[in-house]
């Protein structure tokens, strides 16, 4: 469904949406929904759920003051 939105902006900025979407041989109401999709694709890599093992990791280590020093001697530790 397709509702209509009004924005207000400034003269200047209309001017060069309407040459912008007139190059691309798309209307400017087509451009705003273009970006809008692209916020929604960025949304949702967040939204992906997690394996059940790393959601109960998630967040463990806020807070913590760990250096890449510190992990670098567990490395050693447990490797060498």
């Amino acid at each position: 469904m397709s509702t209509k939105l009004t924005l207000r902006l400034d003269e200047d900025l209309i001017k060069k949406a309407k040459v912008y979407s007139a190059k691309r041989g798309k209307s400017v109401s087509a451009l705003v929904a273009d970006f809008f999709s692209l916020l929604r694709i960025e949304e949702e890599p967040e939204r992906e759920s997690l394996p059940p093992k790393v959601a109960s990791l998630k967040g463990i280590l806020r807070g913590k003051k760990i250096s890449e020093e510190d992990y670098r001697k567990y490395l050693e530790e447990k490797y060498l």
